[in-house]
Parts: structure tokens; C-alpha cells; sequence
């Protein structure tokens, strides 16, 4: 006779069949992946909020403003979702279609990539 893993109760069905329903089969699920969902909601809420704080200073599509601006505003240096560096060697970082590029003096030249 085969258990079911979350509840215990007898399992009736095909012979393949893991849990005894599907309510069984959502809870064991949701308890199995709740660290790695926490990761990726949080990482996800990290970039929703960098987007954001980009587009806000960025409404005509290249703009400069300071880093304190950014730090001000909850800007996170640390989350950002690729990398794109011209033939001179120019270094953009991008939050999507939103990009930023590190200036001297702690200025940044913010910039929307075309689709």
C-alpha cells in the first residue's frame, strides 16, 4: 500500500499516482520550493524596484543624475539583469530595457535600449 507523502493517507488510483489529491500534491509542492520561491521573489522585487527608480529618472530616454540620487531613492547596485559593452569598451549595466552607465565624478548617464 502506498502513503501519501504529505498526509499519510492511503493512496487509490493509478499506479504512478504520488498523492492521495491534489490539494495533498499543492501543499507538499508549495512546502518543497518555499526557499528558492523566497529567493526569487525577493531578487524579482529588487529589479521591479531598480526599474522603476530608472524609469522614474529617465523619462526621455537619456538623462545623466548622481549616484546619491539613485541611493536616495533605493537604487541597489547589486541587481541588475545584463551587461552590454560597446567596441570601445563602454560598459552599460541593464535593468531590463532600462540601462545606466558609471561617469566620473559619481554621475551616471541613464539610457533606454530601443526593442
Amino acid at each position: 500500500m502506498k502513503q501519501c507523502p504529505e498526509c499519510g493517507a492511503k493512496i487509490v488510483g493509478r499506479i504512478d499516482k504520488k498523492f492521495c489529491s491534489d490539494a495533498c500534491r499543492n501543499s507538499y509542492n508549495n512546502k518543497f520550493n518555499k526557499d528558492s520561491k523566497n529567493l526569487i521573489r525577493n531578487t524579482n522585487n529588487r529589479l521591479r524596484k531598480n526599474y522603476r527608480i530608472l524609469e522614474a529618472l529617465n523619462p526621455d530616454k537619456k538623462t545623466k543624475t548622481s549616484r546619491a540620487k539613485l541611493i536616495e531613492k533605493g537604487f541597489d547596485f547589486n541587481y541588475f539583469t545584463s551587461i552590454y559593452t560597446t567596441k570601445i569598451g563602454t560598459v552599460y549595466y541593464f535593468v531590463y530595457d532600462q540601462g545606466y552607465l558609471p561617469l566620473e565624478g559619481d554621475y551616471f548617464a541613464l539610457v533606454r535600449r530601443e526593442s
